[in-house]
């Protein structure tokens, strides 16, 4: 094991036998606001310590089998033992390793998924289309729940731009490396000629606001404007000012909800969402400097560098973060995207525990 990541451990370990013990004093118990945030930093430490006693006696075991190797009636069965806990250790390492990298508060939230049309013009607006579809997909195989929030048609399909809430089980920590520029390359079905097309469209994956961390705004930033829906809901929806628009006035921040008949219920939602983007607009400019020198952008709602590459002559995926490329872009588009979702978290995963190797923090 890297003597990084050791130190971090024993640390760890010496940090849970220090709140165990702080835990059991009165004086400590008797100070609610004390005792409870000790207990959730014992709970988040408890199981990588339970990991690292389970993994320190396995080491202890496969050196006494070592020793034994030297007894020659003993030769046999301290083979077996070796064999068996390396094996058992070489099993149980990763696992380790993998409860040291620091959990993202963000994972088990929902999101707001939002897709721009960006160069390509019609194209380009169908191509969003497209994407808004795999991700649908993508939810539905993975029991989440999709909500169109606001929408802008394509002249000739697909959206100028889409935003949905797409809310279960952890949504943002299997999709919060979709944000960027993703590229299609194909013939469009206007092209008489056949050439292949190149248009591109932006995603950007927003994790929701919870009410303890939203973000304070001062109503008189905001103008508020009713408008009549355009989109799908009935004659009630058509002829009442029931779709929302908000302007944040000092950062330009614009969003519009119009799913919803009640204009109450879009005022509500549009809220949300004006949250979401102020927050990750703070937080991206608190890691900016970070974000800039990893692969991943992690968190840095940069839309302008292209991640990912839809072929469709080749049936080909290609995300250039992590040099992957996939023939399986039919697949892919129809919702299986845990081809190119697990790699990236796993990359994510190697690049936090050569972080953690380097540093010992």
């Amino acid at each position: 094991m890297n003597t990084g990541i050791r130190a971090k451990l024993d640390r760890i370990a010496e940090r849970f036998e220090e709140i165990t013990a702080l835990m059991a004093d009165p004086d400590v118990q008797e100070n609610p606001k004390q005792f409870r945030a000790l207990g959730q930093e014992y709970a988040q430490l408890e199981p990588v310590v339970a990991c690292f006693n389970r993994f320190t006696a396995l080491q202890r075991a496969h050196e006494a089998a070592k020793e034994m190797l030297q007894d020659p009636e003993m030769a046999d069965l301290a083979q077996e033992e070796v064999e068996s806990t390396r094996h058992a250790l070489q099993e149980l390492e990763p696992e380790l390793q993998l409860l040291l990298i620091p959990p993202d508060p963000n994972d088990e939230r929902n999101i707001f998924l939002e897709v721009r049309a960006g160069t390509g013009g019609a194209e380009a607006a169908l191509f969003a289309g497209d994407l808004l579809r795999m991700y649908t997909r993508y939810a539905e195989l993975q029991g989440w729940k999709c909500e169109t929030i606001s929408e802008s048609l394509g002249e000739q399909g697909g959206y100028k731009e889409v935003v949905t809430r797409i809310s279960g089980r952890n949504v943002y920590s299997k999709l919060k490396f979709e944000s960027g520029a993703h590229r299609v390359q194909r013939v469009p079905e206007t092209e008489s000629q056949g050439r292949i097309h190149t248009s591109a469209c932006t995603v950007a994956i927003l994790p929701e606001v919870e009410a303890v961390e939203a973000v304070d705004i001062d109503a008189n930033d905001l103008r508020i404007d009713t408008y009549r829906a355009s989109g799908a809901g009935g004659q009630h929806v058509n002829k009442t000012d029931s779709a929302v628009r908000i302007t944040h006035m000092p950062s330009g921040i614009v969003v519009e909800c119009q799913d919803e008949r009640s204009q109450h219920k879009n005022r509500a939602r549009a809220m949300a969402l004006l949250q979401a983007r102020m927050l990750a607009d703070s937080r991206a400019q608190q890691t900016s400097e970070q974000a800039q020198a990893r692969k991943l952008q992690v968190g840095s709602g940069d839309r302008s560098e292209r991640i990912r590459t839809y072929n469709y002559p080749q049936n080909r995926v290609t995300d250039h973060r992590i040099n992957l490329t996939l023939y399986k872009l039919d697949e892919i588009t129809e919702g299986a995207m845990d081809q190119v979702v697990d790699p990236l978290i796993r990359e994510h995963q190697i690049e936090e525990l050569a972080a953690l190797a380097e540093g010992g923090e």
